[in-house]
């Protein structure tokens, strides 16, 4: 699926597989004019390979924050590993910015790691013989800069995950949530243009993990990088993504805005890990919306065609009048304001 209308693809991949087995690639070229993907994964299996992932297509727009989810062993992991090529794909292409990387050298793929792509995974391999801003620096020591010039940008970046004060620290000092703020930290030292997440925060303690996602979409509200963010936490993947790719058995099955993945999916596996979700906080007023305007107005509550629904519900309830609220024996106790019941709603659904 193409990137968003209006953003240049910073990462397209096509008809990308992995296959792992004996002699893979001749295997999959073998096994090509078994038809669609579905026919020549089967015929892979058939020989004793396993298909991974089974002919990814899919734009990552410039600044977009593109998450890609499923179940344990979906092929999501390994997905993005071919995309950062740390592992070599058996098909297709990955194209960085236009160019296929998938063809680049050694060297190129080491320049590229060095100033083009971040990547942050669940363990993020911390040094505990150095301090959080020497972990911090490591990137720009490989890339030649100096001393002063590379503490001055770890500093920098520490300061924007939260952890000014801790730059003397070691490892064995920090809680895990701050342990992930250092590898954060470290991927951004070297400011690059396209950012490959694998479950970052999917270790922590459920608050740790939601002050990190709000720091997270702090972070990508400034610098708007391109990003590929891994998760199989569906509330995660509707809190940060501007779109979704949802996987299974290697393959892609369906990519939409959050709001298409709750409220449209295509088939019963998507649907499954939207059922418990608030249908309210993702459908938007426009999809209600009527054309007809009736012959008299009410009064304006100010909605907007963009704005949610539970959202939209609120507005509109400050219109009516408090109603009274009976007690069991049948006698009024007090009142309530429409708008409160919805308000309290919205809350507990937040």
């Amino acid at each position: 699926m193409a990137a968003p209308s209006g953003t240049a693809p910073a990462i397209a991949v096509e008809g990308l597989w992995q296959v792992f087995g004996t002699d893979a690639r001749s295997a999959l070229d073998a096994a090509r004019p078994a038809g669609g993907s579905r026919a020549i994964a089967e015929e892979l299996k058939s020989r004793g390979l396993i298909p991974a992932v089974r002919d990814a297509s899919f734009e990552v727009g410039s600044g977009e924050l593109f998450v890609i989810m499923g179940l344990s062993g979906s092929g999501k992991s390994t997905l993005i590993r071919c995309i950062s090529r740390l592992i070599e794909p058996t098909g297709g292409a990955v194209r960085i910015d236009g160019e296929d990387i998938l063809k680049a050298s050694e060297k190129r793929l080491i320049e590229l790691r060095r100033h083009k792509l971040g990547m942050v995974f669940q363990h993020f391999g911390l040094f505990p013989h150095m301090t959080v801003i020497d972990n911090v620096a490591f990137p720009l020591k490989m890339q030649g800069a100096g001393r002063a010039e590379r503490r001055a940008r770890a500093a920098e970046v520490l300061q924007m995950v939260g952890l000014e004060g801790r730059e003397s620290a070691y490892v064995r000092e920090l809680s895990g949530g701050q342990r992930q703020r250092v590898g954060i930290a470290r991927s951004l030292a070297v400011n690059p243009d396209i950012w490959f997440l694998d479950e970052p925060f999917s270790a922590l303690d459920p608050l740790i993990r939601r002050q990190l996602q709000d720091e997270f979409l702090n972070i990508q509200a400034t610098l708007k990088k391109s990003i590929v963010f891994i998760t199989h936490d569906i509330t995660e993947a509707l809190k940060l993504a501007d779109r979704i790719a949802i996987m299974k058995d290697g393959e892609v099955v369906q990519i939409g805005t959050p709001e298409e993945i709750v409220l449209h999916p295509v088939d019963d596996y998507v649907a499954e890990f939207s059922k418990d979700v608030a249908k309210g906080r993702h459908a938007r007023v426009e999809s209600v919306m009527r054309a007809d305007l009736p012959d008299h107005m009410p009064d304006d509550p100010g909605l907007r065609a963009d704005m949610t629904l539970d959202t939209a519900l609120a507005r509109c309830m400050s219109l009516y009048q408090p109603v009274p609220v009976r007690g069991a024996d049948g006698t009024v106790i007090g009142a309530v304001n429409p708008s409160d019941l919805a308000a309290a709603l919205q809350a507990e659904e937040t």
